[in-house]
């Protein structure tokens, strides 16, 4: 079942159109990758789907339904662009905003102090904002993201600015939230994050949905029947035997006694009768597909070249 459904999404200012006809489904219970290059159109997406703008055809469902006003309250975003008030107590600022998301003042408190303490910013609950380090103040903002437990969670290159650790962290966060029936729009540059956290994602570019799918399968599909094997044996044989039916892109002498090689096989028709070649002609110990990146591929696509 989808929780988010975008249907036919165009946006336009004055000669600028931000976005051309977008759709895309996003499945209840997923991490969904946003990805596309500066000016793409991503940021006009996502302040649509959070009611910040109207497109100016096409609609957004949440669910069986229209997305309606009080739909925010199921929606958790953190926009790239932070803003905190300096001058405020960090807690008193805290509830200030999960009160906003509809939370009593004191379920706002006994939440907040448990997300302060899983983060280490407990004893900061009394200073000011301006006090904060920038990764203090992204915890703080991802925190009153997710206390109301919404139902839809989106995060716009949340781990921008974070060392490794407290990144990691946040990754953990959002597969947690994930686990317990969230479903997450993830917007972000970071191809390795991609891999790592998403189930599905959406490229857009030059303000339209190029390519949409689940990770692995796009991986795969656009993978570029390139092999590497391990083996044992004599070079110049193993070149005679394979010639005619695929390209060797590279051969590496290991430090082990088992030569790396790298080649192409052009179509999956021959890749049967490759194995079987080298097998032949040498002793092969490992025979293994290539994956395409996330970065390969978008750089590819957004390049025209995919």
């Amino acid at each position: 079942m989808d929780l988010l459904t975008v249907e036919h999404v165009t946006k336009r200012y004055a000669s600028h159109t931000a976005l051309d006809d977008v759709s895309l489904a996003i499945p209840q219970g997923s991490v969904y990758g946003l990805l596309g290059p500066n000016g793409a159109g991503k940021t006009t997406l996502i302040r649509i789907i959070n009611r910040i703008t109207a497109p100016d055809s096409g609609r957004v469902l949440f669910g069986d339904r229209e997305i309606a006003p009080e739909d925010v309250y199921r929606i958790g975003y953190l926009p790239e662009e932070r803003g905190l008030y300096k001058k405020m107590k960090v807690g008193e600022q805290a509830v200030f905003f999960a009160r906003l998301k509809g939370l009593s003042r004191r379920e706002a408190i006994v939440r907040l102090k448990e997300w302060f303490i899983k983060f280490g910013i407990q004893d900061w609950w009394d200073k000011k904002v301006e006090e904060l380090s920038k990764g203090m103040a992204q915890k703080v903002q991802f925190i009153v993201t997710v206390l109301h437990e919404p139902k839809l969670l989106i995060f716009d290159e949340p781990f921008s600015g974070f060392d490794p650790i407290n990144a990691n962290l946040l990754k953990d966060e959002i597969l947690g939230l994930r686990d317990k029936g969230a479903t997450v729009i993830f917007s972000t540059h970071n191809m390795s994050s991609v891999e790592e956290i998403c189930d599905h994602i959406t490229l857009i570019n030059k303000s339209r949905n190029i390519l949409s799918g689940k990770v692995d399968d796009i991986r795969r599909r656009h993978g570029s029947n390139i092999f590497e094997i391990a083996y044992r044996g004599d070079e110049q044989t193993l070149r005679q035997a394979v010639t005619g039916r695929c390209e060797i892109l590279d051969v590496t002498q290991e430090e082990s006694v088992y030569r790396m090689l790298k080649l192409h096989v052009e179509n999956d028709a021959e890749v049967r009768g490759v194995i079987a070649a080298v097998n032949e002609a040498v002793e092969l110990r490992s025979f293994r597909e290539i994956i395409p990146s996330m970065n390969d591929i978008f750089i590819r696509a957004v390049n025209g070249k995919l």
